[in-house]
C-alpha cells in the first residue's frame, strides 16, 4: 500500500540523510520526497511517500522516531488530508494549438507561466492523478520538452497532528 508520511525533522546537516538511509537500508524506495523549512526555522518538514504494508510502515515510523533529528512523524495516509503536487512543463506549442492548451488549462486549473514562439512553460498544483491526466492530453497539442514535479505534500485537515512541543 502507498503511504503519504510526513516528518519534522531538525533542519541540521546529515538529519535528511538520516532519515532516508533509513528508509532504503530496509528496502523501501521513496518515491517522492519534499523538504522544506517550516514556520520554526530550526526544523523542517518532510513529505514523503513509500510503499509498503501497514505494519512494515509503522515499524519505520517507530523506528524514524528513535532518530535524535526527528520530532514528530506521522502518517497521513489513513486520516482526512489533502495532498497536492506542483507541476512545471515546458512544451512546444504550435500558433494553431495555443487555443487547446489554453482550454485545458482552464479544465485542470492551471495557467500559463511563459509563452513564447518556441516554448510554452505551464503550472499546475493538484493531484497525482490529474497531473498525470494533464500531462496525458497536453502531450497532444504539442510536444513535451521538459517536466519538472515537486512531490507530493501532504497537510491534516484535522487540528495539528504533527507539531513541535516546546
Amino acid at each position: 500500500m502507498r503511504h503519504l508520511i510526513a516528518i519534522l525533522l531538525q533542519n541540521e546537516a546529515g538529519a535528511l540523510t538520516r532519515v532516508t538511509g533509513l528508509i532504503s537500508t530496509r528496502g523501501y524506495n521513496i518515491e517522492s520526497l519534499s523538504v522544506a523549512p517550516t514556520n520554526d526555522p530550526t526544523v523542517s518538514r518532510v513529505t514523503l511517500v513509500t510503499t509498503g504494508s501497514d505494519a512494515v510502515i509503522a515499524q519505520i515510523n517507530a523506528q524514524l522516531l528513535k532518530l535524535v533529528d526527528v520530532v514528530a512523524v506521522e502518517d497521513m495516509t489513513s486520516g482526512d488530508h489533502l495532498a497536492r503536487e506542483l507541476l512545471l512543463i515546458k512544451l512546444q506549442v504550435a500558433v494553431e494549438h495555443v487555443e487547446g492548451v489554453a482550454a485545458l488549462l482552464r479544465r485542470f486549473g492551471g495557467k500559463a507561466l511563459s509563452s513564447t514562439p518556441s516554448s510554452y512553460i505551464v503550472e499546475l498544483t493538484s493531484t497525482e492523478t490529474e497531473i498525470g491526466e494533464f500531462i496525458a492530453h497536453v502531450g497532444a497539442f504539442g510536444d513535451i520538452v521538459e517536466v519538472v514535479r515537486s512531490g507530493v505534500l501532504g497537510i491534516s485537515r484535522m487540528n495539528p497532528r504533527l507539531h513541535v512541543v516546546k
